[in-house]
């Protein structure tokens, strides 16, 4: 059986009480780049910050995740909603 390899977009949130910052991103393994930002081995604005995962979303394929990674990115109110269930 094949396995299926699926990519991910993902919002992040910091855990920070003080500021709201959100990233968006996509992946392979949602779990490992969770980590890698977390370790500050992510993308520059990452870095020194702490995050957790407050969205995602799975795509067969790397452009369909990508293609929908620029449009969130893109839709500023769309991740703004998710200051509303940070925790």
């Amino acid at each position: 059986m094949e396995k299926e390899n699926y990519c991910y977009v993902y919002i992040l949130s910091t855990i920070e009480t003080h500021n709201f910052y959100t990233y968006v991103g996509w992946t392979n393994d949602l779990a490992k780049r969770l980590d890698m930002h977390n370790q500050g081995k992510g993308a520059r604005f990452t870095r020194g910050r702490q995050w957790k995962i407050v969205y995602a979303e799975r795509y067969l394929s790397k452009t369909g995740a990508m293609k929908r990674e620029w449009e969130i990115k893109n839709d500023k109110k769309f991740r703004q909603q998710f200051k509303k269930i940070k925790c």
